[in-house]
């Protein structure tokens, strides 16, 4: 029996590959399925089902693709209703891999369909379960998403299933049972979790807030429920591709890639009205970048914040990278559904500027540089993007609390033409933050380089006191 856990950081999602006697299961898979058919011709293995826990969200499954290059078939739990070929399991099926068994355990809460695959070695002992987002490390997946797809369910009414589900078909397990959740620290399909991607079910027990054996339904749906705020946009819009279907992988690749020379860049961007992503980092983008061009770094939290920032995956997108990563970054766009990228930059950001192209910076200053202005101008104002959470734990006294995740109600709070220094933890999401207002006429934006890191460690501007972060989100 083999099973491996395949993380993908940026997504903080994991998929899984199991595999018996030449049969291979893939749990969640992601979009680009080329891995896991390597992975099982490298072991002489047919991959024989994609199981799929639930109608993700938050990424593009690769169950489709992944079916029709192997002839694998798709698994759904009950109530799950796509426009494709699958298998409909029922509650307490047992489905055969090799010498290994799967038990279909149906967890309605996060959304309906959930459902978690229970597995038992060759002697039919219970040793690991996949939870989808029914179960993370240290927390459960929120109630309120399937509501914007299923419109007569309230999150307390699926926070009240995913208390029933957990007490009736999961805590019973043994505490010796390995879990193995579909995400991780960073992801927005739960508010508290791990950064451990897997543990036994007896410590979850322990340690678990909504796992607590005398926390009654009323308890549950209180904690599970507090502190969520409105998923991105794009969260619905996933779910819709993952039921209904969606272009190949290797399609979306080809549009993507198509190398367009400055002059064509530019016609492309007046003509499409296109939005120019720029994936470089923080610090290189600042120095200078093509006009009304969007920064979010590639070596981040990358395709969550692309959902985040841009509410429409069919927004067609004009990418400028670092040389050599292009494709890497139509691949992780295509990972949340954002498929029409339509070309990147030929040379990058130099051949633009070696082609006389108008340009634009933004001007950055060290936490040391921001600590004397203070002491020049009492009333610099200073702008936190990061979550409501990470401010109410421990803030630059005074500084506006204006989240990035809503950055279209930030703008509210400030002024065009007074000036700002925005920060967020250590400079990725200020960065992002900056770019979008620089884009829509916001041009006294000033980022701290470093962030709130580089402030507390710089000792020289005044923080509120420190407060343990909650579970909001």
């Amino acid at each position: 029996m083999k099973i491996e856990q395949i993380y993908t950081g940026c997504l903080a999602q994991g998929a899984y590959y199991i595999e018996s006697e030449g049969e291979a299961v893939v749990v969640d898979p992601l979009r680009e399925v080329k891995p896991y058919i390597e992975k099982a011709e490298r072991n002489n293995a047919k991959i024989k089902y994609v199981f799929e826990t639930h109608f993700h969200a938050d990424f593009v499954s690769g169950h489709i693709d992944l079916a029709k290059q192997t002839g694998a078939k798709i698994v759904y739990g009950p109530n799950a209703k796509p426009d494709f070929d699958f298998h409909a399991a029922t509650d307490g099926e047992e489905i055969k891999v090799g010498k290994l068994t799967f038990k279909v355990l149906h967890t309605p809460g996060h959304t309906m369909e959930s459902t978690c695959y229970l597995l038992k070695d060759e002697a039919g002992k219970e040793v690991a379960i996949f939870t989808g987002d029914t179960l993370f490390i240290g927390d459960v997946g929120r109630p309120d998403l399937a509501q914007k797809i299923v419109g007569d369910l309230t999150q307390d009414k699926l926070a009240g299933y995913l208390f029933d589900s957990l007490r009736n078909k999961i805590m019973p397990l043994a505490d010796d049972i390995i879990v193995y959740p579909a995400h991780g620290a960073g992801s927005a399909c739960g508010k508290n979790m791990s950064k451990e991607t897997s543990d036994t079910l007896g410590h979850q027990k322990a340690v678990n807030y909504a796992l607590r054996a005398n926390m009654t339904k009323e308890e549950f749906i209180k904690e599970v429920t507090t502190g969520l705020v409105a998923p991105p946009q794009y969260f619905p819009l996933n779910v819709m591709m993952n039921i209904h279907g969606y272009d190949s992988i290797e399609e979306v690749i080809r549009r993507g890639t198509q190398a367009l020379s400055p002059e064509a860049f530019e016609t492309a961007a007046n003509e499409t009205g296109a939005l120019i992503l720029d994936t470089r980092d923080a610090e290189t983008f600042a120095k200078g970048f093509v006009p009304n061009s969007i920064n979010i770094g590639i070596d981040g939290s990358f395709a969550p914040w692309v959902g985040a920032m841009i509410p429409d995956v069919q927004q067609e997108i004009l990418l400028v990278t670092d040389e050599g990563r292009e494709e890497e970054v139509v691949t992780r766009l295509a990972r949340v559904g954002y498929d029409y990228s339509l070309g990147y930059l030929k040379g990058g950001f130099n051949a633009w500027k070696n082609a006389g192209k108008e340009i634009d910076t933004i001007k950055r200053v060290s936490a040391d540089e921001l600590a004397l202005i203070v002491e020049q101008e009492p009333l610099a104002e200073i702008v936190d993007v990061r979550k409501e959470s990470e401010y109410k734990s421990e803030h630059v006294e005074n500084a506006i609390c204006a989240p990035l995740d809503f950055v279209n109600g930030s703008m509210l709070k400030l002024n065009k033409d007074k000036t700002y220094y925005v920060h967020c933890a250590g400079g990725y999401r200020s960065m992002i933050f900056a770019s979008i207002l620089k884009a829509r006429g916001y041009d006294k934006l000033i980022d701290v380089r470093g962030g709130f890191k580089a402030i507390r460690e710089s000792n020289k501007l005044p923080v509120t006191d420190y407060v343990c972060p909650s579970t909001l989100l």
